[in-house]
């Protein structure tokens, strides 16, 4: 595997294991707490990340892969991303510096069992994944998709980078859940 993709996988399992320890920690009360209404709980935050995979991120990057190698884009790299990427995804990473609102397809509607939210997590980790052993000998740069953005096309190494620093972003915001006032100890 060229060692970016490795990167991507090393990044993968960090977040996996600090995931699965972070919510093993935490009782079902503590899991489903919002610091206030309208305001994500921990399990909000699990939740968004488990609908942006299946609806946004895993079948974006299925679409890419899939059209890299129907036009035999291959590529050993190294690979470079544009400005625009670059800064979406220092945008999306942790700590969060700007908010944005959630679009509605991949906003948590109702709270979830931990054990449910947890193993969906799984799927989805054990899901990106797959799509990075998927990738390799692709050329991150040229394999793109449409993004639901207008005009925008992303990269496939760029687009698995934002998936991973969104990943991080909300594991940063469900841990800040635990310092607000008010948290059940």
């Amino acid at each position: 595997m060229t060692d970016e993709l490795d990167n991507y996988s090393d990044h993968l399992v960090t977040i996996r294991q600090d995931a699965t320890g972070f919510m093993n920690g935490l009782s079902e009360t503590q899991f489903n707490w919002q610091p206030a209404p309208g305001r994500w709980s921990v399990a909000s935050c699990f939740e968004h990340l488990n609908l942006s995979a299946a609806k946004l991120f895993i079948p974006s990057i299925d679409a890419a892969i899939t059209d890299a190698r129907s036009r035999g884009l291959t590529s050993p790299g190294p690979f470079t991303y544009s400005a625009f990427e670059r800064w979406c995804v220092s945008m999306n990473d942790a700590p969060a510096r700007m908010r944005f609102k959630a679009p509605n397809v991949v906003r948590p509607q109702a709270t979830k069992p931990m054990d449910d939210v947890r193993a969906e997590f799984i799927r989805w980790q054990d899901a990106l994944a797959a799509r990075i052993h998927d990738a390799d000998g692709l050329d991150l740069r040229r394999a793109r998709y449409k993004s639901p953005l207008p005009l925008v096309k992303w990269s496939l190494g760029a687009f698995i980078q934002l998936m991973l620093a969104h990943e991080r972003r909300h594991i940063w915001q469900a841990r800040q859940v635990l310092k607000a006032p008010g948290f059940p100890v």
